[in-house]
């Protein structure tokens, strides 16, 4: 099979392509010929350090997959060959989505969502499934709450803010003043543009922050946080706050979650969840879309065409 593979860590041109073998399924596991595969933060990161991830032998960035089952491994029953699938396969271990197959758990994988093309599928897991698990299952947003969503227009950002809406809650982003009626448009019922303002004079007291930033935003965002409130950070541990006493702070690692790609699809399904994608690019120009990602300009996803039916 065809598959883009980390020559060595570095910049985007260590992505090369390659024809090697071609992944079988193990019990549990299914085989997914992948249509497209979605492009995140993560993958350059990992692409230029090796940092972080627990790789395989042949080192293949890409962790959101949409595809059709090609074939299933002893005991899966959830799955059968034909179904359309999407998830985010085996994170933080190599999943290998720059690729024309995926060999992964079962349960990885749910049925994408049938509103949606395999592009727009593959534009959701990995940043869907941080906002869903950011939200539900660390804040437990309910109806009525304020939430305040950093990068509000990136690629997790843009579906926090649709998610929150879903869940009745009162949505703040920020993001620069270009991007506003957009945000509006996906439900945000306040934007504050970061670029000519301090969020923290602009925003009352909320109960839910989702930083998507780092650096000293979680700090600010304590200001504004309700006394109990949540701060759910997505860069990384050392992006903490030091003092955090009164609030729930943590750092979010994304888990593969079956039940939350339900929900996600039922979401999108209902149309309340919409992925924007940004940059559609084939497999090949793996590297192009990684340049086109590091400059940090991206309204929502960047995704690669893998097979010809994407």
């Amino acid at each position: 099979m065809r598959a883009m593979v980390v020559n060595e860590w570095g910049g985007p041109e260590t992505l090369v392509e390659r024809e090697i073998d071609r992944p079988e399924p193990g019990p549990g596991d299914i085989l997914v010929r992948v249509h497209a595969a979605g492009v995140n933060p993560v993958d350059w990161k990992t692409r230029a350090t090796g940092a972080l991830i627990a790789w395989g032998e042949t080192p293949i960035v890409g962790w959101d997959v949409s595809g059709t089952v090609e074939a299933v491994g002893p005991g899966v029953t959830l799955h059968a060959p034909g179904d359309e699938v999407y998830g985010m396969p085996l994170f933080p271990r190599q999943a290998g989505g720059y690729a024309e197959y995926v060999a992964a758990p079962a349960r990885h994988f749910a049925r994408k969502p049938a509103s949606l093309d395999h592009v727009q599928s593959a534009a959701l897991p990995l940043a869907a499934l941080t906002a869903w698990q950011a939200l539900v299952d660390t804040a437990g947003v309910s109806a009525g709450q304020r939430v305040l969503v950093h990068a509000a227009a990136g690629g997790v950002g843009h579906l926090a803010v649709q998610i929150a809406k879903a869940l009745g809650a009162y949505v703040i982003g920020t993001a620069s003043a270009a991007k506003h009626e957009l945000l509006r448009d996906l439900g945000a019922d306040e934007v504050v543009d970061y670029r000519t303002a301090a969020f923290e004079d602009e925003v009352g007291e909320v109960d839910v922050v989702i930083d998507a930033i780092g650096g000293d935003v979680g700090q600010r965002s304590l200001k504004v946080l309700k006394p109990g409130g949540h701060l759910v950070t997505l860069p990384g541990p050392d992006d903490l706050p030091a003092d955090t006493a009164g609030v729930h702070a943590v750092w979010l690692l994304v888990e593969p979650d079956l039940g939350g790609l339900r929900e996600i699809a039922a979401l999108a399904d209902r149309s309340l969840l919409k992925p924007l994608v940004d940059t559609v690019l084939p497999l090949e120009q793996a590297a192009k879309a990684h340049e086109i990602g590091e400059r940090g300009r991206t309204t929502g996803k960047i995704v690669l065409t893998v097979a010809p039916s994407a």
